[in-house]
């Protein structure tokens, strides 16, 4: 039986326009990111915590100066509650948690909350 010679290897060739047959193109969308939901630290007042505790932790977890610390922890004295800072979810729950700590340790029943901004 004689021989078939073989077809030549497909190669592809470099530079020819495709026809678009099997193609999907991608519409690219801008992306619309919305900033993150912002929540307020609120320190809640009581009859217990020393007021110079207060003011240490404003001071040592809000970076508030001596001043600023003071005005805070006397808003919480007169009105019951004030705001220590408004935070990212993450950053706020780990605020509270850092201050519940502190007091825990220190055995004031100092109370922090966090809520929506």
């Amino acid at each position: 039986m004689p021989s078939r010679p073989k077809p030549p290897a497909q190669t592809p060739q470099v530079g020819k326009p495709d026809d678009g047959q099997g193609s999907v193109v991608a519409e690219r969308k801008a992306a619309k990111t919305r900033p993150p939901r912002m929540f307020q630290v609120v320190m809640l007042n009581d009859d217990f915590t020393p007021m110079e505790f207060v003011v240490m932790v404003l001071q040592e977890y809000f970076r508030l100066d001596r001043e600023a610390a003071t005005q805070v922890m006397l808003k919480i004295h007169h009105e019951g509650r004030a705001v220590c800072g408004v935070f990212t979810k993450d950053v706020a729950a780990t605020k509270v948690e850092l201050v519940l700590a502190a007091a825990r340790r220190s055995g004031h029943p100092l109370q922090c909350i966090m809520e929506a901004a």
